[in-house]
C-alpha cells in the first residue's frame, strides 16, 4: 500500500483501457435505462451503449433476475464439459441466426471471437491468408489487431509483434474518403468487388482461408456497403473457395434492426463471429456462429484449445435473457432508426459535417474542411488538438455521451435499443449545440 504521503497515494490505481494522456475518465456508478449516473449522482444520455454493447439499456430487470436464478445452480462449468443453459442458449443463437449456420463455439470477447474464427478457418481450409478490409476493426489481441485495418489500433500492437499471413484490401467507401472513382452507389459496388477479386487472384485464391468483414462498419465509421457490393463479395468467397467470416460483434443481436447484420444484406457467412450485444454486456461472453461443414469438421477432429471463460452459465443465462428482451425491443430499433438518421441529417446546416451514415441505432457523423471535403483534422497525418475529441469531450459535459471513430475525424453513435425519441432529439441538440461551441 502506498504511503498516505506518498504522491499517487490518492488516485485511482485502475488503468482504463484506450487511455488518453491528460483525459479522467468518469466513474459511473448507477445506470438505469439509456442514462447512467456518476459518484456525485450527475446524470448522462448514454448515446454509446457504453461501447456499443449494452443494447437492452442498464438495470434491465429481466436479464438481472436470469443472472440471479443461475447464481442459484450452479456458477461455473468448464468450457470443455456440457452445460444446460449453454446448450439452451446456443440453440436460441441457431434459431435466429442466419439458416446456413447451425452450431456455436463460445468465447469470452469480440478479439477472442474473432481469433477463433481464423483459428478455424485456417484448420479447416489448409491454408493462412485471411483477408480483411482497411478503415476495418476486429479486435486488440495481436491476431484481431493484424486484422484490424484501421492505423491506429494495428499499429499499437503490431509495433511489438506480429502475425503472418493478413492481406488488406479496399472497402466499398464514398464521398471524400472513398479509393474509387465512382458516379453511382452501384458503379462503386462494382469496382469495389473487381478490387477485391483482383486482391484475391494476386494473393493466390489457394492461400487463402478466410475474408473477415464488418457487414456495417462498427467504429471504423458506421459506413454501410452500397447496394450488390455483399452479394457480390459471398459470390467470389464461394468461386474462390473461400470462408466468409461476418464480425458482427456490434451488429449482432439487433443493432442493425434484423438480429444480425448479415440478414440485412441477403448474405448467408460462413462464420458469424459475435459478443457485445449477445448479454447487453451484463456479462463477458462472445462466439462463432458455423456452418453445418465446419461444425462437422470440428466435431470430427476435435479442437486443441479453448478459453477458460467461455459459455460462462451466468453469462449464458444473460444471454437467454436478453434474447428475450431484444424480441420485444427490435420493433423500436427499427421504429428510431429512420428517426435518428433524419435527426442528424439536419447537423448537415454546418459547413465542418460531411457524411451522416449508418443503419438501424448505428450512426455516424463525419466532420471535414469545409472548403477541400477533407477531414477536418486526421489524426493519420496530423498532430495537436482535435477539434472532433473536442466535441465529444464537451458533449459529455453538457450530459450526452458520444464516442469517436476510427479514425477519430467522426462521432460515432449507438443508443440502447430502449432509446425514446426524445433522447435521440435531447442528443442530436447537445451535438448541434456542441458543434457550435467547438467551431
Amino acid at each position: 500500500m502506498l504511503d498516505p504521503e506518498t504522491p499517487g497515494a490518492d488516485t485511482n490505481p485502475t488503468i482504463p483501457h484506450w487511455n488518453t494522456p491528460g483525459d479522467e475518465p468518469l466513474s459511473l456508478e448507477k445506470g438505469d435505462g439509456t442514462h447512467v449516473y456518476d459518484e456525485e449522482g450527475e446524470e448522462y444520455l448514454d448515446f454509446t451503449s457504453q461501447l456499443y454493447c449494452v443494447n437492452a439499456g442498464h438495470s434491465n430487470e429481466n436479464i438481472i433476475d436470469g443472472i440471479r436464478s443461475q447464481l442459484d445452480r450452479i456458477q461455473y462449468v468448464s468450457s470443455a464439459e456440457g452445460n444446460d443453459v449453454r446448450t439452451e442458449l446456443a440453440r436460441r443463437i441457431t434459431d435466429i441466426a442466419p439458416e446456413s449456420l447451425s452450431d456455436v463455439y463460445f468465447s469470452i470477447s469480440g478479439s477472442e471471437a474473432n481469433e477463433s474464427a481464423i483459428q478455424i478457418a485456417r484448420d479447416y481450409q489448409g491454408a493462412s491468408t485471411v483477408l480483411s478490409r482497411w478503415r476495418s476493426y476486429h479486435g486488440s489481441t495481436y491476431a484481431t489487431g493484424g486484422l484490424t485495418g484501421d492505423s491506429h489500433g494495428r499499429l499499437s500492437v503490431e509495433s511489438h509483434a506480429t502475425t503472418t499471413n493478413k492481406t488488406k484490401f479496399l472497402p466499398p467507401l464514398g464521398g471524400s474518403q472513398s479509393p474509387f472513382d465512382a458516379d453511382s452507389p452501384e458503379e462503386l459496388a462494382e469496382q469495389a468487388a473487381d478490387h477485391l477479386e483482383y486482391v484475391i487472384l494476386n494473393q493466390g485464391p489457394d492461400s487463402i482461408a478466410a475474408l473477415v468483414t464488418e457487414i456495417v462498419g462498427g467504429s471504423s465509421g458506421a459506413y454501410t456497403a452500397p447496394p450488390g457490393y455483399f452479394e457480390r463479395v459471398q459470390d467470389l468467397c464461394d468461386k474462390y473457395d473461400i470462408l466468409l467470416i461476418a464480425d458482427e460483434v456490434i451488429t449482432g443481436f439487433g443493432r442493425c434492426g434484423e438480429w444480425f447484420g448479415s440478414e440485412t444484406e441477403n448474405i448467408e457467412p460462413d462464420m458469424i463471429t459475435f459478443a457485445k450485444g449477445v448479454t447487453s454486456a451484463y456479462v463477458p461472453l462472445g462466439g462463432v456462429l458455423v456452418s453445418d461443414d465446419v461444425a462437422s469438421y470440428l466435431r470430427q477432429e476435435g479442437l486443441s484449445f479453448g478459453q477458460t471463460f467461455a459459455g460462462n452459465p451466468l453469462a449464458c443465462a444473460a444471454g437467454l435473457a436478453a434474447i428475450d428482451e431484444y424480441e420485444n425491443l427490435m420493433d423500436n430499433v427499427r421504429r428510431l432508426g429512420p428517426v435518428l438518421h433524419d435527426r442528424l441529417e439536419s447537423l448537415t446546416h454546418h459547413d465542418v459535417v460531411g457524411e451522416v451514415r449508418g443503419r438501424g441505432l448505428l450512426a455516424a457523423v463525419e466532420f471535414v474542411d469545409p472548403e477541400t471535403g477533407d477531414p477536418v483534422f486526421d489524426p493519420r497525418v496530423e498532430d495537436g488538438p482535435n477539434p472532433v475529441k473536442e466535441v465529444i469531450k464537451k458533449a459529455k459535459q453538457n450530459g450526452v455521451m458520444f464516442g469517436p471513430g476510427r479514425p477519430a475525424f467522426q462521432v460515432i453513435m449507438g443508443p440502447p435499443f430502449c432509446t425514446t425519441e426524445e433522447d435521440i432529439d435531447t442528443a442530436v441538440t447537445v451535438l448541434d449545440q456542441t458543434i457550435d461551441e467547438v467551431f
